[in-house]
């Protein structure tokens, strides 16, 4: 399993009409592949998967795949509630060269845990990619149990998982389950970076990093040289971001902390709302709070 480190939940930049943005996405990609990523992930649940059609995605895949050149690896998104349109999906965006798939559970109509693993190992069987899964519990109301990662782990191209449940013991437990594979378990919950490191993780894939990408990837550079009072400073740094992210729907506040950091990546698409008045006040002043003091990083 080649994957590690921290890999950006990536953002989908839109325009004012609510289109996507291919200079903005040029952009942001550049910024995060020169603050150290270890990987893009695309089309999840902050790049607003849900609104999106697959024609849109395909062409915002291309933009990305195409502007990242290999320089790092990107995941993308093609999960769904019909194993058949997921398949369909998946094959489009290994046509056009994604290093990697990420595919949550179906949602709405929770599966059964063996509907789960046939899904899976369905969509694993059509194409030749690697497979992460990712586990979001609280948004589709079903969490892939340790043992369904367990059997799915054996599957040749089904290489991970990233985890956004928010609770280390499930991380755990997909650790444990998953010894002697070649298996990764990312936190997706970046409260939870260092945490899931400690305990023999193999990174996070994070969206805060796409406005504090410098200090996410500083969390585990410095943990794997073994200094860990300053991953846990710079653990301990983005709570302050993790906090506002409260003051509008996902994605809207961080998307607004990257155009106030300078990149015009837009509103997200309707019907989620921009943040306005004192939230916005707020916003504004913690980006420039973090630019004054995390310069370096940001």
């Amino acid at each position: 399993m080649d994957y590690k480190g921290i890999i950006c939940a990536m953002i989908t930049p839109l325009d004012e009409n609510q289109d996507i943005n291919p200079k903005a996405t040029r952009e942001l990609i550049d910024y995060l592949i020169n603050k150290g990523v270890y990987g893009l992930f695309i089309l999840g649940t902050n790049g607003e998967c849900h609104v999106l059609t697959d024609d849109e995605k395909v062409e915002f895949a291309k933009i990305v795949i195409e502007h990242t050149n290999n320089r790092v690896p990107v995941f993308v998104g093609t999960g769904g509630n019909s194993t058949r349109e997921v398949i369909n999906l998946s094959k489009r965006m290994e046509a056009i060269g994604a290093s990697a798939l990420s595919i949550i559970t179906p949602y709405f109509v929770p599966p059964t845990q063996q509907e789960l693993i046939e899904h899976y190992k369905a969509v694993a069987a059509e194409v030749s990619l690697p497979i992460m899964m990712y586990n979001m519990p609280g948004k589709t109301g079903i969490n892939i149990e340790p043992e369904s990662v367990k059997e799915l782990a054996k599957v040749k191209n089904i290489v991970g998982i990233k985890d956004s449940g928010g609770k280390l013991d499930n991380m755990k437990a997909y650790l444990e389950v998953t010894k002697g594979e070649d298996f990764g378990v990312f936190s997706g919950s970046d409260s939870l970076i260092l945490d899931i490191l400690k305990v023999g993780g193999h990174g996070a894939v994070a969206a805060t990093a796409n406005f504090l990408a410098g200090i996410d990837v500083a969390i585990y550079k410095n943990f794997i040289k073994g200094d860990i009072e300053a991953a846990q400073k710079a653990q301990d740094s983005i709570e302050e971001l993790r906090r506002i992210l409260k003051f509008g729907t996902i994605p809207s506040v961080i998307k607004q902390t990257v155009v106030f950091n300078g990149i015009n990546v837009g509103p997200a698409r309707l019907p989620v709302s921009r943040v306005t008045g004192e939230k916005l006040d707020e916003i504004k002043r913690v980006v420039e709070d973090y630019k004054e003091k995390f310069n370096k990083d940001l």
